[in-house]
């Protein structure tokens, strides 16, 4: 597998030494409103759980941005062109790039990006011997943040970003914004034409369609989400007891979001790494939201990041969207 790279592997630090994991819990737990971001959701665990739930029959994102791609494959491959290097923010299973590389003409490279390191890697192993012409380097690190990538390919012609299953939705929009600017100086390396961003956007729908959605029958988002206390006990000196918290997950329509918490069944008293956080019954920790987007919407804040809007795919239920934006030359 001599075209396959493992870059800048996360640090795993003693517990003593504070990590942004820790930080983020801290300060979450002490405000106001308790509050967790959704990107420590992704351990191990966490990443295999969210596979699962990508599976489930009332979770349609999937498998209706997968047949999207597969319907507009030839499409989406004469607009990207030739020898470029395909940047993946949040990888994770590596599973639909492998859509668009099987439709790209002579794809230069694969540069994968996500927080669980492991999982990443040893998600993209496979890849390696099934694209041997493929320069593949794995950085494991937060996309959110500012990240220094390697430097471009000298085989590739421009970098192309690939940020599929409609994570953008995770962030609030001013953070959607700041992530697609941050994504605008990454992905223009050169002066060479041609660099752009293919992202999935969930759409505004029916608010039973995203209930379902987000409350599975099976239970398996309710254990993703309880993933996050379990994980906080593990890496962290915690002492949740997951027993005393219920996963929660509704539709706010005037913000076009959904919302997901898990609440306190009881009155309690958490430690984390020997803090003490109070909880009343009722209260909640705020783990994620995931905004819906309209088209028009959606291409205004691409628009206002510096990308220019070019194409739009969609199913023919309008649940989801894809959406080629371009990067206007330098």
């Amino acid at each position: 597998m001599n075209n396959l790279a493992i870059l800048w592997p996360r640090e795993e630090r003693p517990l003593h030494h504070p990590t942004p994991f820790g930080r983020d819990v801290h300060a979450g737990l002490r405000a106001g409103a308790k509050a967790i971001p959704a990107k420590y959701f992704y351990d191990s665990h966490g990443s295999e759980l969210f596979e699962q739930i990508c599976r489930l029959p009332e979770y349609y994102p999937t498998r209706t941005e997968r047949k999207i791609l597969l319907d507009n494959a030839a499409e989406i491959a004469a607009i990207i062109g030739a020898d470029v290097e395909v940047v993946e923010f949040g990888a994770g299973a590596a599973e639909k790039v492998r859509l668009l590389l099987d439709a790209l003409p002579r794809p230069a490279g694969y540069l994968p990006i996500d927080i669980s390191g492991p999982h990443l890697t040893a998600a993209v192993a496979p890849l390696a011997s099934r694209y041997p012409d493929v320069t593949i380097r794995v950085v494991a690190g937060d996309f959110t943040q500012a990240l220094p990538l390697p430097a471009p390919l000298p085989q590739a012609r421009c970098r192309v970003g690939f940020f599929p299953g409609s994570t953008i939705g995770n962030f609030t929009p001013d953070e959607a914004l700041a992530f697609l600017r941050n994504a605008a100086t990454m992905l223009r390396s050169s002066t060479a034409s041609g660099a752009g961003l293919l992202i999935g956007v969930d759409l505004v729908k029916d608010p039973a369609v995203l209930h379902a959605a987000y409350n599975d029958s099976a239970g398996v988002t309710a254990a993703f989400n309880l993933n996050l206390l379990q994980r906080i006990n593990r890496e962290l000196n915690g002492d949740f007891d997951l027993g005393s918290f219920d996963h929660y997950a509704f539709y706010q329509p005037d913000q076009h979001r959904i919302e997901m918490h898990l609440v306190s069944r009881h009155a309690q008293v958490v430690t984390v790494c020997d803090q003490r956080y109070s909880f009343a019954a009722g209260e909640s920790i705020h783990t994620e939201n995931s905004y819906k987007y309209t088209p028009a919407g959606f291409r205004q804040l691409a628009e206002k990041a510096g990308f220019r809007p070019a194409a739009m795919w969609t199913d023919e239920d309008s649940l989801f969207s894809l959406h080629w934006l371009a990067l206007p030359d330098a």
